[in-house]
């Protein structure tokens, strides 16, 4: 039997640093005074400011091994500690993404239609043309931006600004990226009540230092829900993509996706539509399109509504191949590229004539 006391445990997590101040857990007070010990198991808490902390599993994983490795791997640890969080007013922020100059959502009336690699490649193509461009990835329940990037595993740091912590955004292709998905275990489910994803949001918007920026796109989650009016509550948005496929189901529900921003308590402007998936060309035959979608679906619905039609782009296997090994299909100077430095460019232009003759964007006050 293994002596065990609160001191010996204490002294074993001493060895554990908290990356966002450099201390160790112990003397940065995040060790709660509940150790405790039942023959070769023990347990206690780990209190840490907000229940979104991207250092709390990595932390939780750290005091375990410290615990088998200073004291013995016969200790039952794992499992043994709780997370708590204190409870803190909120510090107020004068205004998110100060540095930024265009911010840019990018939505869908339903899933499944290709937004989250639309707003991927969309991003890296402004990347290439020499912008400054970030891209959150807010779709709370389906987080895919780490896989298109090849980021998955990738941790999280945070650094001082002005006296602040700030998280430090993941930086590939010349984009800076964070997404909800490096907040959860990418193989559990993500089960927060809607106030709880809205605060993890904003997290990501307010406590990262994201610095300056010309774009700012934010890849939002399929249809309308609680995290739109968080984000529209929270940004002046510039202006919204919708994406769409030419199928009618699809084209009916981004009808509702632009009826939500397009309101008058919402209000936000329409940059125009992507009908993606707009036909199917076989790889070894790239002048030939089968519309297994329906066709020009999306071009009618655009002019129905009175919105540019910013980009058709084609059903191609390589995008899906690419997106799945975490590289972003406009890099590689095929066709399909082609197509997203194209929307690029409809983009830029979209926004330059919504700055141009409409007021700069405000945050929307929604009235109960």
């Amino acid at each position: 039997m293994i002596q065990l006391y609160p001191k010996l445990i204490l002294e074993a997590l001493a060895n554990v640093r908290y990356p966002a101040s450099g201390k160790n857990i112990v003397e940065a007070g995040m060790v709660e005074d509940d150790i405790r010990i039942d023959g070769n198991k023990v347990s206690f808490s780990l209190v840490f400011d907000r229940p979104t902390d991207p250092f709390i599993k990595s932390l939780v994983r750290a005091a375990e091994s410290a615990i088998e490795t200073y004291i013995s791997s016969e200790v039952q640890i794992k499992g043994n500690i709780a997370v708590k969080t204190r409870v803190q007013a909120p510090k107020p922020v004068e205004k998110p993404l100060a540095g930024v100059k265009n911010i840019i959502g990018v939505s869908s009336g339903k899933g499944g239609v290709g937004k989250s690699t639309v707003a991927s490649n969309l991003a890296v193509a402004l990347a290439a043309e020499g912008y400054k461009v970030g891209l959150l990835d807010a779709d709370i329940f389906g987080p895919s931006q780490p896989k298109m990037f090849g980021v998955e595993d990738q941790e999280l740091y945070m650094h001082e600004v002005d006296g602040r912590q700030l998280i430090i955004p993941v930086e590939k292709y010349g984009v800076k990226m964070l997404s909800i998905g490096f907040l959860v275990d990418k193989n559990s489910p993500v089960l927060w009540r809607g106030s709880m994803a809205s605060n993890a949001l904003k997290q990501l918007i307010t406590d990262a230092d994201w610095g300056d920026l010309d774009y700012f796109l934010i890849d939002m989650p399929p249809g309308t829900s609680d995290i739109h009016l968080t984000l529209v509550q929270t940004l002046g948005i510039t202006g919204v993509v919708i994406v769409t496929t030419p199928q009618q189901v699809a084209l009916a529900d981004a009808r509702k996706g632009i009826a939500m921003f397009t309101g008058d308590k919402v209000n936000v402007p329409i940059l125009g539509l992507v009908e993606n998936m707009a036909w199917f060309t076989p790889a070894q035959h790239p002048d030939e399109r089968y519309y297994i979608f329906g066709r020009e679906g999306g071009a009618e619905l655009a002019k129905e509504l009175g919105v540019k039609l910013l980009a058709q782009i084609p059903l191609v296997a390589d995008v899906c191949e690419d997106s799945d090994m975490g590289v972003p299909v406009a890099l590689d100077g095929r066709e399909v590229s082609r197509d997203f430095v194209h929307l690029a460019h409809e983009v830029v232009d979209a926004v330059n004539e919504r700055n141009n003759l409409l007021p700069p964007t405000v945050k929307v006050e929604l009235k109960h």
